[in-house]
């Protein structure tokens, strides 16, 4: 391995082949079909980007691929934005016909003396329905914000889904940002709901998420709920009217939740930089363009 890495720091790189089997399987099995897909991108930028998007299931079909526009007075960037789709549904629902005991995705816990999960597509539909049940109950709807600030556990997935489910943009904060960081994300695109946990685990420290949590809602008056995952059992300040823990929720909420038809153009989620050049600030991805890129 040294050699490997010191041969590319040195400007020289070794090649492996890929096996005929591994290009079969492939979407694309060759250099020359690469070559030629790629050319066809910038000959036909919109009906290569029709064709693309035509790979997702869509409530409503757009009738225009893209209005982009670059001048020194305005700046445009639209696309598909006649269209209807949910991106839960495209990642979740439409394959649970074919799919639905497949492995969606695994959870690897911080403790290897923790058993590991394997999360079916179908687990993955039920878990997100309720999650979705659980925020629309706490007046979550299509439009809000809700902040999520929880470890790499299952449940980050399920809200992240759950919120594109109900069309609420999800801002997900890092779990190691301090209370002052997280407060400042929560205050610049108004949140009304955090998501997070009694506990993360870290190299097996524990991380005080909630406690963080509290901190920064000293700040934020506008938040109203705090959902709590259990993920170690530590000893959290729960404040009544706010603090929910999410397992007695999710366990009374129902396992089916329609999603919202949502633009092509609405929110999916805002993703904050790191602030090192001062505030942080959002960038918003959409719904349709997204999904497509993704």
């Amino acid at each position: 391995m040294a050699d490997t890495v010191t041969a590319a720091y040195s400007g020289h790189a070794e090649v492996y082949e890929a096996s005929e089997a591994f290009k079969q399987g492939a979407a694309i099995g060759s250099a020359e079909a690469y070559r030629r897909t790629y050319a066809r991108s910038i000959e036909d930028p919109e009906g290569f980007w029709a064709e693309q998007a035509g790979r997702l299931d869509w409530m409503q079909p757009f009738t225009r691929v893209k209005d982009v526009l670059f001048s020194r007075r305005e700046v445009r960037i639209r696309w598909f934005e006649d269209g209807m789709l949910n991106a839960c549904y495209n990642c979740v629902d439409r394959h649970l016909e074919k799919h639905r005991d497949r492995t969606a995705f695994l959870f690897e816990p911080d403790n290897p003396d923790e058993a590991a999960r394997t999360i079916t597509y179908g687990m993955l539909y039920e878990e997100v329905c309720r999650f979705a049940n659980v925020l629309k109950a706490h007046g979550v709807r299509k439009g809000d914000r809700v902040t999520i600030y929880l470890p790499m556990i299952p449940e980050a997935i399920y809200a992240m889904l759950a919120c594109a489910r109900l069309g609420a943009p999800h801002s997900v904060v890092f779990g190691g940002f301090s209370p002052d960081s997280l407060a400042d994300r929560i205050l610049d695109c108004d949140s009304a709901v955090l998501i997070t946990a009694d506990e993360g685990l870290r190299a097996g420290r524990p991380i005080p998420l909630k406690h963080n949590a509290d901190r920064a809602a000293e700040r934020c008056p506008n938040l109203r709920t705090i959902l709590v995952v259990r993920r170690t059992g530590g000893a959290v300040d729960m404040k009544p009217g706010r603090d929910f823990w999410y397992d007695a929720l999710r366990a009374a909420a129902p396992a089916e939740c329609p999603p919202e038809p949502m633009e092509a153009e609405a929110p999916l989620f805002i993703l904050y930089t790191s602030g090192s050049t001062g505030k942080p600030k959002g960038v918003v991805h959409t719904t349709g363009g997204y999904l497509v890129y993704t």
